[in-house]
């Protein structure tokens, strides 16, 4: 169990780090069990992406950043590769096909910075879901002490998809809160007083288990009314 201390040291890296904008619920562990990961290969690919309107948001609400809507969504299965030497002296590369995909936002600009999300997605009760976590910032290689101090955060999103577009829709923090807030679910949180911001710490169990009582359910999670939601569409060569 971590201390109270702890957890407020971890929520200042993750002001740094991911969830700054406080839009998207953050949880210390993943949404998802091992055995409800999967693959699908008709999310591979070049996206552009626009934002979606919640009901409940005024149209000038403004939620993303230029990188989330200007940048190409490059969307890809992560290959592990490891160099390592035969029997027989030789250099070898083992190449191994990893169960999660990369996403990369691109800019068609050389020296622009890249940002770099591991995706995992997952299937509970026949519905699609995406684990989140940030892979690389890039505005961090040039110190140590940060590299050091940086913890990975997971956020929670819907996923529908076809040969053309993909809807994403993150679960929000203030959705979160006041569903705890009301009782509505139960799973284990820290609430930093200091940040003004709801963390999530239950184990990957507790978690997929709220997923499979509760997200499938629109009366407990209206999956087209969160404030973080984006439309990828295709970009065909």
């Amino acid at each position: 169990m971590l201390s109270k201390k702890a957890l407020t040291i971890i929520f200042t890296c993750f002001l740094i780090t991911g969830c700054t904008d406080f839009f998207m619920i953050c949880s210390l562990h993943p949404f998802y069990l091992e055995k409800q990961v999967v693959l699908c290969p008709g999310v591979e690919g070049s996206w552009s992406a626009r934002p979606l309107m919640p009901k409940s948001v005024d149209e000038k609400s403004d939620v993303w950043l230029k990188a989330d809507t200007l940048f190409v969504w490059k969307i890809e299965r992560y290959i592990s590769r490891t160099d390592q030497k035969t029997s027989m002296g030789k250099d070898t590369t083992i190449v191994n096909p990893m169960n999660f995909y990369e996403v990369k936002l691109m800019s068609t600009s050389p020296d622009s910075l890249q940002y770099s999300f591991k995706m995992v997605l997952f299937r509970i009760r026949n519905v699609l879901y995406a684990d989140f976590t940030p892979r690389d910032h890039l505005i961090f290689t040039g110190s140590r002490v940060t590299r050091e101090s940086y913890f990975p955060v997971h956020t929670l999103a819907k996923l529908k998809y076809n040969s053309d577009h993909m809807n994403i829709s993150w679960l929000g923090a203030e959705y979160m809160k006041e569903m705890i807030e009301k009782k509505r679910v139960r799973v284990n949180y820290h609430w930093v007083e200091s940040a003004k911001r709801l963390l999530l710490t239950g184990t990957s169990e507790q978690l997929s288990g709220m997923i499979e009582r509760y997200a499938g359910e629109p009366r407990f999670i209206d999956w087209e009314n969160q404030q973080a939601m984006l439309q990828l569409n295709r970009i065909k060569n």
